[in-house]
């Protein structure tokens, strides 16, 4: 009989090799089950998993409905599904599998319309993508970020001069409903010199996809482009998904060396899915109805757009946040303009007149503007904004008649140009004018300023 030692080493090398022929293995998975679901919360117990863990939940079909870990309390975990939750059952099985939300990126994307798991819409086959991108992105260390140095021709004659964008900016588009959001997205879309565009519908209403990829992208916008659609008929958790994936994309195409147009309709859609998996989970609700998570995600969102940090690439990004009853003080609207590098209000007064974009220059701003353009540049810019806001204060006072031309000669200059201003903010859906153009008009505006495209050396 061998010794107990060696017969140890046999027995050990023997459980070596098996444990070598046995295919790689997670180890031993625990499954829980579903105690509860109130809404769109599910509640299991008998499992351990992280937060953002993908779990299967077995409906009664045997169908594996996918669920993302949200929250946790004592032995139980909080799951948020993102798909069809018809079937499931008390007691029904809950599966961890490890795995984290990504995103299948490359360039088989382009022209596509996908949604909020990266499965196309458009019926145009199968995606063949080589590689996956981490849904929640890469931060980048806000030393070795590029700065904004570059102006970034839009096609909009109103934003080019008087808030010009930089490469890697990030502007709000504050608007109510019906005042030409989707339209001017739709022109920045197609007119912008940008590499690759990505859009992200989130939580609109569904048949507004169709309209903006059929009669507002049009073939031409979506060759360059990536339609990323989730309505608001989706489960929260895909909505929000929705923007991260969107987000991811842009993402992977900024690390090839691109230049990235990143709009995102809506902002204020994303925040109200995360306040839906906030209060679902008994989260505190702190402003208006929003919890502190909210508030949190914003900035986590919309940090990851902008320049990056070796050389070359950017995401310059557009975020329609939706002003509620026209009301610009809500709470993300607030948060939206704290974080962002500028915003773009549409006026419905203005709408109302006929004028389109109905941009209002009087409450809008872009933080970059200096960086961007030429001291000629921004003292004609400035110069029209005096103008105009002169006109507006005095306009009652101008329409009743009640305004003795030659008492201000401010005021008299403003009122001959002002035909001018207008026309000058007017443009149509199908014209598209560059930043040279646009500062050539500016410049018929107020000869003496002689404006010139470029950034200020």
């Amino acid at each position: 009989m061998l010794p107990t030692t060696e017969r140890s080493g046999i027995w050990g090398r023997r459980i070596a090799k098996l444990a070598e022929m046995m295919p790689e293995s997670r180890g031993l998975i625990v499954e829980g089950k579903l105690t509860r679901m109130v809404g769109l919360t599910l509640e299991a117990i008998g499992c351990r998993a992280a937060i953002g863990e993908i779990c299967d939940v077995i409906n009664a079909g045997g169908e594996r409905i996918e669920a993302e870990v949200v929250g946790f309390a004592g032995e139980s975990i909080y799951l948020m599904p993102t798909g069809d939750i018809r079937g499931l059952q008390p007691d029904a099985r809950v599966v961890p599998t490890g795995r984290v939300s990504e995103a299948p990126v490359g360039e088989a994307l382009l022209g596509r319309v996908i949604d909020g798991s990266g499965q196309p819409l458009d019926g145009k086959g199968r995606l063949h993508t080589q590689a996956r991108w981490p849904l929640d992105g890469e931060s980048i260390n806000p030393l070795t970020r590029d700065p904004i140095r570059q102006p970034l021709d839009v096609g909009i004659r109103a934003i080019n001069s008087l808030l010009s964008v930089g490469r890697g900016q990030r502007l709000g588009l504050f608007a109510g409903s019906g005042v030409g959001k989707s339209v001017l997205l739709g022109m920045m879309t197609r007119y912008t010199n940008a590499d690759v565009v990505v859009v992200g519908l989130i939580g609109e209403r569904g048949r507004e996809v169709k309209e903006f990829v059929d009669n507002i992208l049009g073939e031409e916008g979506l060759a360059r482009s990536v339609v990323v659609a989730v309505p608001a008929d989706q489960p929260p958790l895909r909505r929000m998904h929705g923007a991260m994936l969107a987000t991811s994309i842009a993402e992977y195409f900024r690390e090839q060396g691109n230049q990235v147009l990143l709009l995102m309709d809506s902002l204020t859609r994303f925040a109200q899915a995360q306040r839906e998996i906030g209060l679902a989970i008994n989260e505190p609700p702190a402003t208006k109805g929003y919890p502190p998570s909210v508030f949190a995600k914003l900035p986590h969102l919309v940090e990851r757009a902008g320049n990056g940090d070796r050389g070359g690439g950017s995401i310059t990004a557009f975020y329609t946040v939706l002003a509620e009853g026209d009301d610009q003080n809500d709470p993300i609207a607030d948060a939206a303009r704290a974080i962002l590098d500028g915003h773009i209000v549409l006026s419905r007064r203005i709408a109302e007149s006929g004028q389109y974009p109905a941009i209002d220059i009087e409450a809008s701003v872009s933080r970059a503007m200096n960086d961007i353009t030429t001291p000629d540049h921004q003292a004609a810019a400035r110069q029209f904004k005096q103008y105009y806001s002169l006109y507006q204060r005095n306009r009652d006072l101008i329409s009743v008649g009640a305004y003795e031309p030659g008492a201000d000669e401010q005021l008299d200059q403003a009122i001959r140009i002002m035909p001018g201003m207008q026309e000058f903010l007017r443009q149509g859906r199908e014209s598209s004018v560059d930043l040279e153009q646009s500062l050539t008009h500016l410049q018929a505006i107020f000869p003496q300023h002689r404006a010139s495209p470029g950034a200020n050396q």
